[in-house]
């Protein structure tokens, strides 16, 4: 996978308010101004997941009292070895955090992330990701693990805190009818880069629509497109899929999550 890091593109666009936010309790997310931009948005509500051995992203969607929920991919935390993580937030804090197993989202590749503290912290508000049409505009946040100085050197960015965030910009490619494997069905011009994956895609009112998790121009090639039936796509498919980030619709989560 190649990488390359480009400028956070900010476009000011007026969030509205959406009632339909997902919260394990009364606990509401807290009030989005109508002159707050998708940029602050994306920051005020995606967190870096630091592991043994990884590192990736998340999207705080919930909080009951002192306890948040972060949405991220189950291939961000499966690997770790003690179910231990460290849960970066927005205000440079780190917070102690641990995989909630018994969420069960069959083969979806989505899991669960919890960390306590009594700061307040902004919840992402759920878009409805199937009213999504091609060419609609969309925003990818996260934290990538490399920062290319040249094309020969780059550096890990584990150690660098917020300065690793990066919000990309692009527009939907594609919303496959039938499920690749592990849930992916929407693709977007955006880049994604090692790390983003659990980062927030974000719709033009800055709702989340879907879950960062896979990046353009797979090695594996076609056999990264497999649908839930083992088929591939056809050389021609292939190729326009594969120019594409893939991300789980928010919608598979809320259906899984009842």
């Amino acid at each position: 996978m190649a990488f390359a890091m480009v400028a956070i593109f900010t476009l000011i666009t007026k969030a509205e308010p959406n009632n339909s936010s997902y919260v394990e309790s009364e606990t509401q997310p807290l009030i989005i101004s109508q002159n707050i931009s998708v940029e602050d948005i994306a920051q005020e509500v995606t967190v870096r997941i630091i592991g043994n051995p990884g590192v990736a992203s998340g999207v705080i969607v919930a909080r009951q009292g002192q306890t948040y929920t972060v949405l991220t991919c189950d291939h961000v935390v499966a690997r770790s070895e003690n179910n231990r993580f460290t849960i970066l937030t927005p205000d440079g804090l780190m917070h102690a955090a641990s995989w909630r197993r018994f969420a069960r989202f069959r083969d979806a590749d989505l899991a669960l992330v919890e960390f306590r503290s009594d700061r307040p912290y902004q919840l992402v508000e759920i878009g409805d990701s199937n009213a999504l049409t091609v060419g609609a505009s969309v925003y990818a946040s996260g934290f990538p693990n490399w920062y290319r100085n040249n094309r020969r050197q780059f550096q890990n960015t584990r150690n660098w805190g917020l300065r690793a965030y990066r919000l990309t910009t692009g527009r939907v490619g594609m919303m496959l009818e039938r499920s690749l494997q592990r849930g992916y069905q929407l693709g977007y011009t955006n880049n994604i880069e090692m790390g983003m994956s659990g980062g927030p895609v974000l719709n033009r009112y800055g709702q989340l629509v879907g879950i960062n998790g896979r990046s353009k121009y797979p090695l594996l090639g076609i056999q990264a497109f497999k649908f839930e039936d083992g088929t591939v796509p056809s050389q021609r498919l292939f190729r326009q899929m594969e120019a594409l980030s893939w991300a789980i619709p928010v919608a598979t989560f809320e259906q899984m999550n009842k």
